[in-house]
Protein backbone atom coordinates (compact mmCIF):
# COMPACT_ATOMS: atom_id res chain seq x y z
CA UNK A 1 0.00 0.00 0.00
CA UNK A 2 1.29 3.41 -1.06
CA UNK A 3 0.01 6.80 0.93
CA UNK A 4 -0.98 9.39 -0.98
CA UNK A 5 -0.41 13.23 0.50
CA UNK A 6 -3.14 14.27 0.18
CA UNK A 7 -4.92 11.41 2.06
CA UNK A 8 -1.87 12.04 4.83
CA UNK A 9 -3.02 15.66 4.82
CA UNK A 10 -5.89 15.57 5.45
CA UNK A 11 -5.83 13.25 8.31
CA UNK A 12 -3.46 15.83 10.06
CA UNK A 13 -5.67 18.74 9.47
CA UNK A 14 -8.49 16.55 11.00
CA UNK A 15 -6.48 15.79 14.05
CA UNK A 16 -4.71 19.42 14.51
CA UNK A 17 -7.92 21.39 14.21
CA UNK A 18 -9.22 18.49 17.07
CA UNK A 19 -5.93 19.09 18.92
CA UNK A 20 -6.32 23.53 18.69
CA UNK A 21 -9.22 24.62 18.40
CA UNK A 22 -8.16 28.76 17.67
CA UNK A 23 -5.42 29.05 19.96
CA UNK A 24 -2.99 27.17 21.82
CA UNK A 25 -3.61 29.46 25.36
CA UNK A 26 -0.37 28.26 26.91
CA UNK A 27 1.90 27.96 23.57
CA UNK A 28 0.66 31.10 21.87
CA UNK A 29 1.31 33.13 24.70
CA UNK A 30 4.08 32.21 26.70
CA UNK A 31 6.49 32.42 23.88
CA UNK A 32 7.42 35.39 20.89
CA UNK A 33 6.83 33.86 17.50
CA UNK A 34 10.71 34.08 16.54
CA UNK A 35 11.82 31.69 19.47
CA UNK A 36 13.70 28.51 18.43
CA UNK A 37 14.58 25.41 19.56
CA UNK A 38 16.17 22.02 19.45
CA UNK A 39 14.17 18.46 19.92
CA UNK A 40 14.53 14.77 19.51
CA UNK A 41 12.88 11.81 19.25
CA UNK A 42 14.00 8.74 21.29
CA UNK A 43 13.29 5.41 21.06
CA UNK A 44 11.98 3.90 24.66
CA UNK A 45 11.31 0.39 23.38
CA UNK A 46 12.27 -2.27 20.56
CA UNK A 47 10.32 -2.33 17.70
CA UNK A 48 9.77 -1.46 14.17
CA UNK A 49 9.14 2.21 12.91
CA UNK A 50 6.68 3.66 10.94
CA UNK A 51 5.59 7.56 10.51
CA UNK A 52 8.54 9.42 10.89
CA UNK A 53 7.88 11.20 7.18
CA UNK A 54 4.11 12.25 8.70
CA UNK A 55 5.47 13.15 12.07
CA UNK A 56 7.11 15.71 9.95
CA UNK A 57 4.22 17.24 7.96
CA UNK A 58 2.50 17.61 11.07
CA UNK A 59 5.16 19.96 11.94
CA UNK A 60 4.94 21.40 8.11
CA UNK A 61 0.68 21.87 8.61
CA UNK A 62 0.81 23.39 12.07
CA UNK A 63 3.23 26.41 11.56
CA UNK A 64 6.46 25.42 9.46
CA UNK A 65 9.66 26.90 10.39
CA UNK A 66 11.17 23.55 11.39
CA UNK A 67 14.00 21.41 9.94
CA UNK A 68 13.21 17.43 10.67
CA UNK A 69 16.08 15.24 10.51
CA UNK A 70 14.81 11.74 10.41
CA UNK A 71 17.66 8.82 11.39
CA UNK A 72 15.56 5.82 9.91
CA UNK A 73 13.03 4.91 7.58
CA UNK A 74 9.72 2.98 7.62
CA UNK A 75 10.40 -0.75 8.23
CA UNK A 76 13.65 -0.72 10.60
CA UNK A 77 14.26 -2.00 14.11
CA UNK A 78 14.98 0.22 16.47
CA UNK A 79 16.14 -0.39 20.04
CA UNK A 80 15.44 1.00 23.29
CA UNK A 81 17.32 4.15 23.99
CA UNK A 82 18.02 4.97 20.20
CA UNK A 83 17.35 8.56 18.79
CA UNK A 84 15.00 8.14 15.83
CA UNK A 85 14.96 11.73 14.85
CA UNK A 86 16.63 15.41 15.41
CA UNK A 87 14.11 18.72 14.68
CA UNK A 88 15.19 22.15 15.45
CA UNK A 89 13.53 25.64 14.55
CA UNK A 90 10.34 27.62 15.68
CA UNK A 91 9.82 26.31 19.41
CA UNK A 92 5.57 27.29 18.73
CA UNK A 93 6.11 24.95 15.91
CA UNK A 94 7.23 22.02 17.71
CA UNK A 95 4.92 22.53 20.88
CA UNK A 96 1.89 22.65 19.11
CA UNK A 97 2.88 19.52 16.69
CA UNK A 98 4.15 17.56 19.02
CA UNK A 99 1.14 15.43 20.52
CA UNK A 100 -0.68 15.23 16.96
CA UNK A 101 2.99 13.97 15.42
CA UNK A 102 3.59 11.61 18.44
CA UNK A 103 0.21 10.02 18.54
CA UNK A 104 0.41 9.49 14.59
CA UNK A 105 4.07 8.09 14.77
CA UNK A 106 3.62 5.72 17.82
CA UNK A 107 0.23 4.08 16.66
CA UNK A 108 1.31 3.46 13.39
CA UNK A 109 5.11 2.22 14.53
CA UNK A 110 3.03 0.09 17.20
CA UNK A 111 1.16 -1.54 14.35
CA UNK A 112 4.64 -2.11 12.03
CA UNK A 113 5.86 -3.83 15.55
CA UNK A 114 2.89 -5.58 16.74
CA UNK A 115 3.12 -7.55 12.77
CA UNK A 116 6.32 -7.75 12.45
CA UNK A 117 6.25 -9.75 15.52
CA UNK A 118 3.50 -12.11 14.13
CA UNK A 119 5.03 -12.39 10.44
CA UNK A 120 8.03 -14.08 12.62
CA UNK A 121 6.07 -16.02 14.52
CA UNK A 122 4.80 -17.64 11.90
CA UNK A 123 7.88 -17.89 9.94
CA UNK A 124 9.01 -20.96 7.66
CA UNK A 125 5.06 -21.80 7.19
CA UNK A 126 3.32 -20.25 4.52
CA UNK A 127 0.96 -18.44 6.21
CA UNK A 128 0.61 -14.99 5.88
CA UNK A 129 -0.58 -12.58 8.39
CA UNK A 130 -3.12 -10.12 7.13
CA UNK A 131 -5.23 -7.45 9.04
CA UNK A 132 -9.15 -6.87 8.57
CA UNK A 133 -12.10 -3.81 8.69
CA UNK A 134 -11.30 -3.43 12.19
CA UNK A 135 -9.51 0.15 12.04
CA UNK A 136 -10.29 3.52 13.68
CA UNK A 137 -12.80 5.25 12.18
CA UNK A 138 -10.83 7.90 9.57
CA UNK A 139 -7.35 6.48 10.30
CA UNK A 140 -7.65 2.80 8.38
CA UNK A 141 -5.76 4.10 5.25
CA UNK A 142 -2.18 4.96 7.91
CA UNK A 143 -3.21 1.59 9.70
CA UNK A 144 -3.32 -0.96 6.52
CA UNK A 145 0.09 0.96 5.41
CA UNK A 146 1.59 0.36 8.58
CA UNK A 147 0.78 -3.77 8.50
CA UNK A 148 2.37 -3.59 5.29
CA UNK A 149 5.61 -1.72 6.62
CA UNK A 150 5.41 -4.89 9.43
CA UNK A 151 5.45 -7.01 6.82
CA UNK A 152 2.05 -8.16 6.97
CA UNK A 153 -0.79 -8.43 3.90
CA UNK A 154 -3.58 -5.86 3.28
CA UNK A 155 -7.47 -7.72 3.42
CA UNK A 156 -9.68 -5.58 1.30
CA UNK A 157 -9.95 -1.84 1.67
CA UNK A 158 -13.18 -1.33 2.27
CA UNK A 159 -16.40 -2.90 0.80
CA UNK A 160 -15.86 -2.46 -2.65
CA UNK A 161 -13.31 -4.35 -2.71
CA UNK A 162 -14.45 -7.95 -2.83
CA UNK A 163 -17.46 -9.68 -2.14
CA UNK A 164 -17.14 -11.40 1.25
CA UNK A 165 -20.32 -13.20 2.66
CA UNK A 166 -20.03 -13.52 6.86
CA UNK A 167 -22.31 -15.30 8.52
CA UNK A 168 -24.87 -12.46 9.05
CA UNK A 169 -24.88 -12.54 5.18
CA UNK A 170 -25.62 -16.12 4.85
CA UNK A 171 -28.36 -17.00 7.38
CA UNK A 172 -30.27 -13.51 6.13
CA UNK A 173 -30.56 -15.12 2.94
CA UNK A 174 -30.81 -18.77 4.02
CA UNK A 175 -27.79 -20.53 3.29
CA UNK A 176 -24.05 -20.70 1.36
CA UNK A 177 -25.19 -22.33 -1.51
CA UNK A 178 -28.16 -19.79 -3.27
CA UNK A 179 -25.76 -16.52 -1.57
CA UNK A 180 -23.48 -17.40 -3.71
CA UNK A 181 -25.42 -18.32 -6.83
CA UNK A 182 -27.01 -14.91 -6.09
CA UNK A 183 -23.46 -12.87 -5.98
CA UNK A 184 -22.14 -14.54 -9.03
CA UNK A 185 -25.27 -13.10 -11.33
CA UNK A 186 -24.55 -9.79 -10.58
CA UNK A 187 -21.02 -9.08 -10.15
CA UNK A 188 -18.15 -8.38 -12.59
CA UNK A 189 -15.41 -11.26 -13.21
CA UNK A 190 -12.82 -9.77 -11.65
CA UNK A 191 -14.71 -9.63 -8.12
CA UNK A 192 -13.40 -12.61 -6.57
CA UNK A 193 -16.29 -14.18 -3.74
CA UNK A 194 -15.00 -15.26 -0.21
CA UNK A 195 -17.06 -17.03 2.52
CA UNK A 196 -17.04 -17.21 5.73
CA UNK A 197 -17.83 -21.00 7.37
CA UNK A 198 -18.12 -22.00 10.72
CA UNK A 199 -17.66 -26.14 10.39
CA UNK A 200 -17.01 -28.45 8.28
CA UNK A 201 -20.32 -28.92 6.21
CA UNK A 202 -20.27 -25.25 5.27
CA UNK A 203 -16.79 -25.81 4.21
CA UNK A 204 -17.79 -28.34 1.38
CA UNK A 205 -21.30 -26.05 0.70
CA UNK A 206 -18.62 -23.19 -0.08
CA UNK A 207 -16.15 -25.49 -1.94
CA UNK A 208 -18.64 -27.19 -4.26
CA UNK A 209 -19.96 -23.30 -5.55
CA UNK A 210 -16.48 -22.42 -6.44
CA UNK A 211 -15.36 -20.07 -3.69
CA UNK A 212 -11.97 -18.59 -4.51
CA UNK A 213 -11.56 -18.20 -0.68
CA UNK A 214 -12.90 -19.14 2.54
CA UNK A 215 -12.68 -17.72 5.81
CA UNK A 216 -11.93 -20.56 9.24
CA UNK A 217 -14.55 -18.64 11.61
CA UNK A 218 -13.40 -19.40 15.74
CA UNK A 219 -12.32 -23.39 14.63
CA UNK A 220 -10.16 -25.41 16.72
CA UNK A 221 -6.57 -26.30 15.09
CA UNK A 222 -7.76 -29.91 14.41
CA UNK A 223 -10.61 -28.55 12.32
CA UNK A 224 -8.64 -26.14 10.68
CA UNK A 225 -6.40 -29.04 9.91
CA UNK A 226 -9.12 -30.94 8.39
CA UNK A 227 -10.20 -28.11 6.48
CA UNK A 228 -6.88 -28.02 4.49
CA UNK A 229 -6.86 -31.82 3.85
CA UNK A 230 -10.76 -31.58 2.56
CA UNK A 231 -9.91 -28.17 0.27
CA UNK A 232 -7.33 -29.91 -1.18
CA UNK A 233 -5.56 -26.71 -2.71
CA UNK A 234 -9.37 -25.15 -4.33
CA UNK A 235 -9.64 -22.46 -2.58
CA UNK A 236 -7.15 -20.53 -0.18
CA UNK A 237 -8.28 -20.96 3.66
CA UNK A 238 -7.87 -18.08 6.04
CA UNK A 239 -8.25 -18.63 9.81
CA UNK A 240 -9.98 -15.71 11.74
CA UNK A 241 -10.91 -15.32 15.17
CA UNK A 242 -9.01 -16.21 18.86
CA UNK A 243 -5.76 -15.72 17.26
CA UNK A 244 -2.85 -14.94 20.17
CA UNK A 245 0.35 -14.59 20.34
CA UNK A 246 0.41 -18.15 21.93
CA UNK A 247 -1.44 -20.04 19.25
CA UNK A 248 -0.90 -18.10 16.06
CA UNK A 249 2.31 -20.95 15.46
CA UNK A 250 -0.05 -23.87 16.08
CA UNK A 251 -2.54 -21.99 13.35
CA UNK A 252 0.09 -21.67 10.76
CA UNK A 253 1.16 -25.13 11.00
CA UNK A 254 -1.95 -26.39 10.41
CA UNK A 255 -1.69 -25.66 6.18
CA UNK A 256 -3.83 -22.29 6.11
CA UNK A 257 -3.07 -19.64 3.93
CA UNK A 258 -3.89 -16.73 5.62
CA UNK A 259 -4.30 -15.71 9.06
CA UNK A 260 -6.29 -12.06 9.27
CA UNK A 261 -5.88 -10.61 12.98
CA UNK A 262 -8.58 -7.35 13.82
CA UNK A 263 -6.10 -7.01 16.72
CA UNK A 264 -3.21 -5.50 14.90
CA UNK A 265 -5.20 -2.47 14.17
CA UNK A 266 -7.94 -1.97 16.32
CA UNK A 267 -6.22 -2.23 19.93
CA UNK A 268 -2.77 -2.42 19.14
CA UNK A 269 -0.27 -1.35 22.23
CA UNK A 270 1.44 2.08 21.08
CA UNK A 271 4.85 1.91 20.48
CA UNK A 272 6.71 4.41 23.29
CA UNK A 273 8.31 7.42 21.95
CA UNK A 274 9.14 10.79 23.56
CA UNK A 275 9.99 14.06 22.06
CA UNK A 276 12.56 15.34 24.45
CA UNK A 277 14.10 19.44 24.33
CA UNK A 278 17.56 20.41 24.50
CA UNK A 279 18.19 22.31 27.53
Amino acid sequence: MKLLQSEIDKIIHIALEEDIHYVDVTTDYLLPDEHQSSAYYLAKDDGVICGLDIAERVFALVGGGVNFQAKYKDGDKVRKGEILALMNGNTKTLLKGERTALNILQHMSGIATATAHCVELVAGTKAQITDTRKTLPGLRRLQKYAVTVGGGKNHRYNLSDGAMLKDNHIDVYGGIKPAVKALREKIGHMTKIEVEVRNLKELLDALSVGCEVIMLDNMTCEEMAQAVNLTAGRALLEASGNITEENIAEIARTGVDIISLGALTHSVKCFDISMRFDQ
